[in-house]
């Protein structure tokens, strides 16, 4: 009513130390660049990557209390990922991720669990016809690598690996038709559609012992392809983006067994055809070679699948 204060008052109420938990905490470093180069006599080898460092505590007094006697800085943390490159090398980025983890619970007792995220900038020899060069690289388009690494103290690892960035195309061979009609329903069947896409998926291993990451990763990266594009003279048909996302699953889980479960997110990257028939005095009859990219808005397809427990 007006000229009425219908405004209600809560009281207050002093919070103390006991009545405040913890849901999660964890601290460290990001953005940690590093090139590291293996010189293996006159040919050279080169790893350019970003990791982010973060660790937990076994208590909480440097929160509650501003004692900070057990941190180990963040500039600690940093420094370490520069000593261990030195010291052990990178042969893969989650074996480099490993190391990581296992040295900040093996060197400091009050850490109780360290995450680990380690993405790889892809860089591939520049060649000359078919020869590689020996100690020269060009930035490669074949997406970025990534992993993640999680341990606690007497634990096992829990890791992941994955590809972000990778933008595929093919210009036929992909459909999107007979799908829900009502009355807000604008978009019309599509017989032979651009299917464009940028891939992002990651993957869960149950068994890191036995498994190459290395060759994991280009398995994976190439059944993405594979199954996006087909064989290099007929192609592959796609009759929805969500096909195609579930066979590249089901193909991963076949040829790599350690790997339990993978996720995979496909945007719709569209390509219209620019509508030439405003334009009858250039006589164009039709328009298959003249489209208008758009990446906003974006469909966005996802899942993650997992293989069906034995028991």
């Amino acid at each position: 009513m007006p000229g009425v204060n219908t405004t209600t008052e809560i009281p207050t109420m002093s919070v103390t130390d006991q009545d405040v938990v913890f849901v999660d905490r964890k601290y460290g470093k990001n953005y940690v660049k590093l090139l590291h180069v293996r010189r293996q006599n006159d040919i050279h080898h080169v790893k350019e990557i970003e990791v982010d460092t973060a660790l937990t505590l076994d208590s909480v007094k440097d929160y509650i209390t501003g004692d900070n006697s057990d941190i180990v800085a963040t500039d600690t943390q940093k420094n370490t990922v520069y000593i261990l490159a030195k010291k052990y090398g990178i042969k893969s980025i989650e074996d480099f991720a490993l190391t990581l983890s296992g040295h900040f619970l093996e060197h400091y007792k009050q850490v109780t669990a360290a995450n680990i995220y380690i993405r790889e900038y892809p860089w591939a020899r520049v060649k000359e016809g078919s020869k590689e060069h020996k100690h020269a690289f060009v930035t490669d388009s074949n997406g970025s690598r990534f992993c993640k690494v999680r341990q606690e103290k007497n634990g096992e690892p829990s890791i992941s690996s994955g590809i972000m960035d990778l933008k595929v195309l093919k210009t036929t061979q992909s459909a999107f038709v007979n799908f829900h009609k009502d009355e807000y329903r604008s978009l019309p069947d599509m017989d032979d559609r651009i299917f464009c896409t940028i891939v992002n998926a990651e993957w869960d291993y149950s068994d890191y012992k036995t498994v190459n990451f290395d060759h994991a990763w280009v398995t994976v990266r190439d059944t993405i392809l594979e199954e996006f594009a087909g064989p290099a003279d007929t192609g592959l048909f796609s009759p929805s983006v969500q096909k195609t996302l579930y066979d590249t699953q089901k193909s991963t889980l076949t040829k790599i067994p350690q790997i339990s479960a993978i996720e995979i997110t496909l945007p719709n990257v569209h390509a219209y055809e620019f509508d030439l028939s405003k334009f009858p005095v250039h006589g164009f009859n039709k328009n298959g070679e003249v489209f208008q990219p758009t990446d906003k808005p974006s469909g966005n397809i996802y899942a993650k699948v997992g293989r069906k427990s034995k028991l």
